[in-house]
C-alpha cells in the first residue's frame, strides 16, 4: 500500500474525511483544482474558499456552521503541503 503524500494527501482529507469532493453546476463538473491557477503562490484561506465553491457553497456563509470545517480544512492544507503558502504548481496530482 502507497502512503499518499502533498497535494493527493491533502485531496484525500478535503473529500474523504469532510466530504468536499465538487459538484456538478449547470451540468458541468466542479472541483476543487478548477480554481487553482497554473502558477504563482496559494494561500490555505485562499485554497479553503475555494474548495468551498467547488462545492457550490458560499465559504463566507454561516460561519458559525462553517467555521470548524475550514479551520480543519486549513490545517490540512498546511501539515500537507508543509506551509501556509505554497506556489500554485505544488497543488496537482502525484499522477497527472
Amino acid at each position: 500500500m502507497t502512503t499518499k503524500t502533498g497535494y493527493d494527501a491533502l485531496l484525500d482529507v478535503v473529500c474523504v474525511t469532510w466530504g468536499f469532493c465538487g459538484c456538478v453546476k449547470d451540468d458541468k463538473p466542479l472541483h476543487v483544482d478548477d480554481f487553482i491557477p497554473s502558477f504563482g503562490p496559494v494561500t490555505a484561506d485562499q485554497f479553503v474558499e475555494w474548495v468551498f465553491l467547488a462545492d457550490d457553497q458560499n465559504p463566507n456563509s454561516e460561519p458559525e456552521k462553517w467555521q470548524r470545517h475550514k479551520d480543519a480544512l486549513r490545517a490540512a492544507f498546511i501539515e500537507h503541503m508543509g506551509g501556509e503558502v505554497v506556489d500554485a504548481e505544488c497543488l496537482r496530482w502525484s499522477d497527472a
